[in-house]
This record gives structure tokens, C-alpha cells and sequence, in this order.
């Protein structure tokens, strides 16, 4: 089956969007992108050929009424204090002088963010229609809080569920925040590459096995680094075992809207997915949406955490933001990421043509934890011109004025996204052309032992919450070892925590902390940012 057949195309005539709707109706068993992974079509991505469903996702309630309220010209005696730009410093207004008036909170007209009943509302129910979900909600602080609400709705204290080790250090606070105990899952560990992937569905099948009454489980799909799991049949699995599927799909808002992309959990049937609309899409920072399918999970419940979690002064203008991202995505979304994957196809080409540069492709479908590959995302290693992840960021930024999302030990990681064209990703090509060979005292050339491996995860020894609500004390990171954690420390980016409260501190462990820091990565977590001490659990 080609692919442009299921592209989405507004159709021009009647007789058009008859025989659009008949190929899609074939297409809703199976189509099968290049990689070959086979992908069921839900009934949103077909009724992308449909006028009437193009039409109605034109609509942006929730920012046409940020708009008509500013236009309305209304004397704000609410907050924020500023008053629309009025109260700002000259020196923060000359920056964003033209967006002040839009920032506001919940005024007359413009709904309520816990309880919505207006134009929220619609833009929340819009949202649902364009992902093919029941319940859209939108997040102004981030899909933190999308997965911290998962577990404060799915788990009660002293409930088992399933995870990766590997998750974002947001889903240990959502166990410590619900009091539920972890089972964890090991994700398959590339050492090759130095980077974990997804757990296999062996290890999920053995998991659920082994763990009858664990209530849920949260998988996560794509990976920071864009490997992607096989959702469909991980989710079927977990829903033969009779226990609700979450979902961290963060780092994949846009793979609903595009064939070629790996599949979405909103399309494989997961009952809760959080999508950083923010992250590979053009909504504004700490922007997210929680998505919401089928009768396994509370909703009331689900709606109730939300009241507990989320702010009770939502900015506005974020809100809006999402609205108006929505809306792209359902009208233009497949046109907008044709071209971010031609873009981020070539400059992989072409960065493996450069001498001691690598960038990871698809090359890696297939192993272990990796059943598919977000192509947006560039994993580009220079380690055999002598270069850290760390190092090169500090390169690119400081000499070509290149910033990386993110750098790690061995690699960084370049978004090519909606908001890219070729002469972006030109200057990035170009840098990385440009790079000289890292001198002797780069950290890799000036190690003694070439070989570093990541630790095994530490043996858990209390419950996330249990370790974090204790007595605890602070001793010397050396004298820690065989002592049980009250910190979840993390090397961010990527933001999996390299040790969670409840875990014993192991020798192995530590080592990596000091080669991490002695390498220049960011650890955040520990109350003693020198990582000379560490809290224990008294």
C-alpha cells in the first residue's frame, strides 16, 4: 500500500470525499510504513479526508475568546497584578511588550480550567475528536502533572504497578504522591549505543505473570532517544491480564498525525497517554494534554485528581496555545511532518557522512526494546573524534552558536520539528563538519579505563514514599553504600533518575555518579548539589 494514499487531503468535491472516505474505510484494518511496522488507521486519522471533521477542527474556541477579550479592552481589576503589561519593568516589557495583554487567568469568558463548561470545554472536546480519544484534558504544568495525576487517579496506597525503570523521574513522583508500590520492569540496556530502550514484551508478558494483582502499567513509548515499543500489542497484552494500560507518550504528540511515524498509544487503545504538546509540536512551553479512552479508568476520579494537581491560575495564553496547536495538527498536521521527516531524514544522511560523526537511524529496529524509530529525532555521537555528549553540546553552542536539546555521555540530541526548514538544519550540518579532533585532555582521551558501562539498577528496599516520608540523615557519599535512599537523583536531561528514594546505594552506583560528574553532566536531586553528601533513610 503506498503511503500517499492515507495521506490527509481536504477534499474539493463531494465525489472526492465519497471516494476518500471508501479508501479509508479499506485502509482501517493495516497500513504499513516504509520501516515495514504495520499500524491499524483509527477512525480520527480517516476522518482527516472528511470535510465536515477538517471544518470543525478549523475551530479555536478557547483562543478566539482570549482574543475577544483583549480586543474588548475591559479595566482589569484581577489578577495578574501587571494588568496586562501595564505594572511590567521597561527592561522585561521591551522583550515581550506585545504578549502582555493576552497573559491572563480565569476571568469571565474565559472558562475554568478545574471545571470547565465553556469555551474550554469545546477546545478540550475538539482535542479529543482530532486524537480519537473519549477525554482530552489540557495541562499547564506540564506532563509531570499528566503522569503524577495518572497514578493519584489509577493507584491507592499500598496498590502494586508495573513500570520501567527507566521512566521520567515524574512517575516516582507520582508513586511517592499515590502511595503505590513499584514492580519495576528492565528496559533493554544498549551498551553499544549507552543508552536504555523499551522493555521487551517478553519482560512485560513475565512481569504480568509474575504479578497478578498489580492494578496498572505504565509503559513508555517513544523513548527520549525516539525508540519506539510495539504499543499495540503491549497494551492488548495488558489488557488480556484485565489491568489498565498507561502510557508516558511525552515525546510523541505528533505520531497520531503522520503514517510513517511509529504508532500512537492513543491508536493502539491505551486508556491514559499524556503528550508533551509542547515538546515536538508548537504549543508553549509546559503545555501538555492527558488523553482519556474506554471504561477501565474513573473518570470522576481522574477529574478529581486533576482539581488536586493542577493550578488554580492557569496562564491563559498557554491554553490558547494548545487550542491553536490542535488545530494545526488535525488540519495540516500530516503536510507539516511530511516535510519535518524529509528534513530530519537528510540531515541524517548527511551527518553520516561526516568522519567520526554518527547519527543513529534506523539501522537499530530490531534489537531488542526497539521495535520502531521516531526519525525527528537526530542521536548524533562524535566519541570517535574524542568528544562527550557534554563536550560537543559546549562546542556547537559556544562556536557555531548551535543549541542541542540534550546531551548525555556519549551523545546529543538535535528536534527537527514543525518550526524547522533547511536552513536550520543546514547550520547544524555545517557545525558538525566543522568539528576539529577533541584534544588529549578531552574526558574520554584522558581516561585511564575506556570502558564505561552503565550501573545495574539498585536493589529496592522501600517503597518511593515510604523512603521519602522517613527519618533521614545526611552522610558522606562514600560512607553511603549499602544505605537506603531518601533522594531521587537524576542525570537531566534525559530525566530517568540514576537512583530513586527507597533504593540501597550501591558502590556501582556511585562510581557513575562521579564519572557523570566528572564529565560535566547535570544532576539535579540531590539536596547537596556537590554530591559530597547524600540523604539516607535514617
Amino acid at each position: 500500500m503506498q503511503l500517499q494514499e492515507t495521506r490527509a487531503i481536504a477534499p474539493s468535491s463531494q465525489d472526492e470525499v465519497d471516494e476518500q472516505t471508501q479508501k479509508t474505510q479499506a485502509y482501517s484494518v493495516e497500513t504499513v510504513s516504509q520501516g515495514g511496522a504495520g499500524r491499524m488507521v483509527t477512525v480520527p486519522l480517516q476522518l482527516m479526508h472528511d470535510q465536515a471533521f477538517l471544518m470543525e477542527q478549523q475551530k479555536t474556541p478557547y483562543l478566539d475568546a482570549l482574543i475577544a477579550y483583549v480586543k474588548e479592552g475591559v479595566a482589569p481589576f484581577h489578577v495578574p497584578g501587571h494588568k496586562q503589561g501595564r505594572g511590567i519593568h521597561s527592561k522585561l516589557k521591551a522583550l515581550i511588550g506585545p504578549y502582555l495583554s493576552m497573559d491572563l487567568t480565569e476571568v469571565q469568558g474565559l472558562d475554568n480550567l478545574s471545571s470547565p463548561t465553556g469555551v474550554l470545554k469545546e477546545a478540550q472536546a475538539l482535542a479529543a475528536k482530532a486524537f480519537g480519544v473519549d477525554r482530552s484534558y489540557f495541562l499547564v504544568n506540564g506532563s509531570s502533572s499528566g503522569l503524577h495525576t495518572m497514578f493519584l487517579t489509577v493507584c491507592n496506597p499500598g496498590e502494586t504497578v508495573l513500570l520501567p525503570r527507566n521512566a521520567h523521574k515524574s512517575a516516582y513522583a507520582g508513586l511517592i504522591l499515590s502511595g503505590a508500590i513499584p514492580i519495576y520492569m528492565k528496559p533493554e540496556i544498549d551498551q553499544a549505543l549507552h543508552v536504555d530502550h523499551a522493555v521487551t514484551l517478553e519482560t512485560l508478558r513475565k512481569a504480568l505473570d509474575a504479578n497478578p494483582n498489580v492494578k496498572a502499567v505504565l509503559l513508555v513509548s517513544p523513548t527520549y532517544y525516539g525508540v519506539s515499543a510495539d504499543v499495540k500489542h503491549y497494551v492488548e497484552r495488558i489488557h488480556v491480564a484485565g489491568k489498565i494500560a498507561m502510557v508516558d507518550e511525552a515525546w510523541g504528540p505528533h505520531l497520531h498525525f503522520h503514517p510513517e511515524l511509529p504508532m500512537s498509544a492513543v491508536d493502539a487503545g491505551a486508556d491514559l497517554v499524556i503528550n508533551s504538546t509542547h515538546k515536538i509540536l508548537s504549543s508553549l512551553t509546559q503545555t501538555s494534554i492527558l488523553h482519556l479512552s474506554g471504561n477501565r479508568v474513573d473518570r470522576g476520579r481522574l477529574e478529581a485528581a486533576l482539581h488536586l494537581l493542577l493550578t488554580t491560575s492557569p496562564n491563559c495564553l498557554l491554553l490558547a496555545s494548545v487550542d491553536a496547536c490542535r488545530m494545526q495538527m488535525a488540519t495540516e498536521g500530516e503536510v507539516l511532518l511530511e516535510q519535518v521527516i524529509r528534513l530530519a531524514s537528510g540531515a541524517r544522511e548527511r551527518i553520516n557522512q561526516i568522519p567520526g560523526v554518527h547519527c543513529t537511524g534506523r539501522e537499530i529496529v530490531g534489537k531488542p526494546g526497539v521495535y520502531d524509530l521516531d526519525q525527528t529525532k537526530l542521536m548524533i555521537s562524535a566519541t570517535d573524534l574524542g568528544y562527550t555528549g557534554y563536550e560537543l553540546e559546549n562546542y556547537l553552542r559556544k562556536n557555531h552558536h548551535v543549541q542541542v536539546e540534550m546531551s548525555d555521555l556519549f551523545h546529543v540530541m538535535a528536534l527537527v520539528t514543525i518550526g524547522d526548514s533547511e536552513v536550520e538544519v543546514n547550520r547544524l550540518v555545517n557545525a558538525l563538519k566543522a568539528i576539529p579532533a577533541n584534544p588529549e585532555n578531552g574526558f574520554l582521551k584522558s581516561r585511564k579505563s575506556k570502558v564505561i558501562k552503565f550501573p545495574d539498577f539498585p536493589p529496592l528496599r522501600l517503597t518511593p514514599r515510604e523512603a521519602f516520608v522517613a527519618p533521614n540523615e545526611r552522610v558522606p557519599l562514600k560512607q553511603a553504600v549499602g544505605r537506603v535512599s531518601s533522594e531521587l537523583i537524576t542525570t537531566y536531561p534525559p530525566g530517568i533518575p540514576d537512583l530513586v528514594p527507597g533504593e540501597e546505594i550501591t558502590t556501582e552506583v556511585l562510581d557513575y555518579f562521579l564519572i557523570e560528574k566528572e564529565a560535566g553532566s547535570r544532576i539535579t536531586g540531590a539536596s547537596d548539589s556537590t554530591l559530597q553528601t547524600i540523604r539516607v533513610v535514617k
